[in-house]
């Protein structure tokens, strides 16, 4: 869990194919270890995953070993292959620090479901997703980010995300709080991020997409308590805008099985989330 391949772009795509400047065994190897074994690139650079702190998120993973499909959600309107097969997404962006770990199993056989892919990807403080900056700006009210309207997939407009499903083509060449990683032997990843700040029309949330044998085989959203919320928006970056307009209980696409369970972390949370994805597609 936490493999780490900071600074390689490296397509989703590719790991399937097998043509990534990391390679798809080397890869999947590192991924299934629970060790820091030494992996060495095509290129020549040696990576150490990340020990596993699968033990540490046992009492996170509060529905492993239920068979409940995950809900589906929109993609959004911000969505396209970052090329970034990394666990830190951070990059420049200043906000609350989140770890962010996944338990993905099969929702039929509740076993878990090693070597897929999640994705994940959310706006920054301000409210704008990278690679789409310019049209992500409908933070409203003059605050920073403000001005614009993101673009929706509803009719008319209104900055929401209901109906988005197109992938987006960047308009800039920024990939912050955008990143993929491979589940391991027990079906984990995580992330390191910030908090996600909101824009108008949709309450505080991530989005999250699952690659089986590359095909998306769920795409869903992750939202957090309000009382978190509210604590973590009176710390800067966050408390210099004001004006949010949505939260869970009127969010379109809120569900209470996308809640996050969050704890506290050191000085930032680990949020943790099971997700059971129909990996062959059949319905069930």
């Amino acid at each position: 869990m936490g493999h780490d391949h900071e600074g390689q772009r490296v397509s989703r795509r590719a790991i399937f194919a097998g043509v990534s400047s990391i390679g798809l065994g080397s890869l999947l190897a590192a991924c299934g270890s629970d060790g820091a074994t030494a992996v060495t690139t095509s290129t020549g650079e040696t990576v150490t995953p990340a020990a596993t702190t699968t033990a540490d998120l046992g009492g996170l993973f509060v529905d492993a070993g239920t068979c409940t499909l995950s809900p589906s959600a929109t993609q959004g309107p911000y969505y396209f292959d970052a090329d970034k097969v990394r666990s830190d997404i951070r990059e420049d962006r200043a906000g609350k620090q989140l770890k962010v770990a996944f338990k993905l199993q099969d929702s039929e056989t509740c076993q878990p479901l090693p070597n897929a892919v999640i994705e994940i990807w959310h706006c920054d403080a301000d409210g704008l997703y990278s690679g789409a900056e310019s049209s992500s700006t409908g933070s409203g009210g003059g605050q920073p980010g403000g001005g614009g309207q993101p673009p929706s997939g509803q009719p008319g407009g209104g900055g929401g995300e209901a109906g988005g499903g197109m992938d987006l083509t960047p308009t800039d060449d920024k990939r912050y709080l955008r990143g993929a990683q491979v589940t391991n032997a027990q079906g984990i990843v995580e992330f390191t991020t910030i908090w996600p700040g909101w824009y108008r029309g949709r309450t505080v949330h991530i989005h999250a997409m699952v690659h089986v044998s590359n095909a998306r085989v769920l795409t869903t959203q992750l939202m957090f308590d309000e009382a978190m919320n509210t604590k973590v928006f009176t710390e800067q970056p966050y408390a210099a805008r004001t004006g949010r307009d949505t939260f869970n209980d009127d969010d379109g696409i809120y569900k209470p099985a996308m809640l996050m369970k969050v704890t506290a972390d050191g000085a930032g949370y680990l949020g943790a989330m099971v997700l059971n994805a129909d990996s062959d597609r059949d319905g069930a």
